[in-house]
């Protein structure tokens, strides 16, 4: 009995290996690697800016010639011509630029659309002064002293680009600027020891426009680079309060006017994160 076991275990096994034999070899592939997942621009988005403002800004001092007036007939001339006095970026301190801001992004296919808001300390400072002889009085002479300044800017924007790549985009901007415009000026003379000052505090309405790039990196975090250009206006302001000798003679009849645009051009870099 045992060597009739044996026989047939011995017969078992081979009819087993030749069946193996004769199936298909078993072929074996890698799993399909993992693809990095597209960045998706749609959505809220929050960060921070900073940057340089190169600035440019022009002020203007003028008289009128009433019939009762301190003034000769050239003398008004003579006063506008030093008056119109203009501050540009070599003559601006500070200049720097930064703050906060928040958007939302459209994406379709590779455009991207959206709306963004900012707001900036905008560190704007510059001087100007100009000294001339009075044509009729040649021993005489007046000075127009003026200036200029804004702490903060604001602007709400609309965006508009395309996607050079699923990270990287490309983008115009443009829409509405406002920044609180501060002006001062002062005239004097050595004729009569005349005087007269004026001042402009203004919210200015204006608009920019510029252009961009962004790129996306990981876990919802971009950074940006862009270039705007701001132009806030021109705001005006008028004043009869010319003295002589030092305050003690008023001229109430002396109308003057006093006016002061601004522009600047805006470099600056951000980072974004989006939720």
């Amino acid at each position: 009995m045992k060597k009739l076991a044996a026989a047939l275990f011995v017969i078992a096994m081979s009819a087993v290996s030749a069946s193996a034999a004769d199936l298909p070899a078993r072929t074996y592939s890698k799993a399909p690697a993992m693809m990095a997942p597209i960045y998706n621009w749609t959505g809220f988005y929050v960060g921070l800016n900073a940057g340089g403002a190169w600035n440019d800004s022009n002020l203007t001092t003028r008289t009128l010639d009433p019939p009762v007036s301190y003034f000769a007939a050239t003398s008004p001339p003579a006063i506008a011509l030093v008056g119109n006095q203009n501050i540009n970026r070599l003559g601006f301190t500070g200049g720097v630029t930064g703050g906060v801001t928040g958007g939302y992004n459209w994406q379709v296919n590779n455009a991207v659309i959206g709306i963004e808001a900012d707001f900036n300390y905008f560190g704007v400072r510059g001087s100007a002064t100009g000294t001339a002889v009075y044509p009729c009085c040649l021993a005489s002479t007046f000075t127009v002293n003026s200036s200029v300044s804004t702490d903060w800017l604001a602007t709400v924007r609309g965006r508009a680009g395309f996607l050079v790549t699923p990270a990287f985009l490309l983008y115009g901007t443009g829409g509405l600027a406002v920044a609180n415009v501060k002006a001062n000026y002062l005239f004097t003379d050595t004729f009569a020891a005349a005087n007269e000052s004026a001042s402009i505090s203004s919210t200015r309405y204006g608009w920019t426009a510029g252009v961009g790039g962004e790129y996306a990196l990981m876990n919802g975090w971009s950074i940006k680079a862009e270039y705007l250009y701001v132009d806030l206006g021109r705001a005006s302001t008028t004043s009869n309060n010319l003295t002589l000798v030092g305050g003690t003679v008023p001229i109430p009849l002396q109308t003057w006017n006093h006016s002061v645009n601004l522009t600047s051009n805006i470099g600056r870099v951000g980072i974004n994160y989006k939720f």
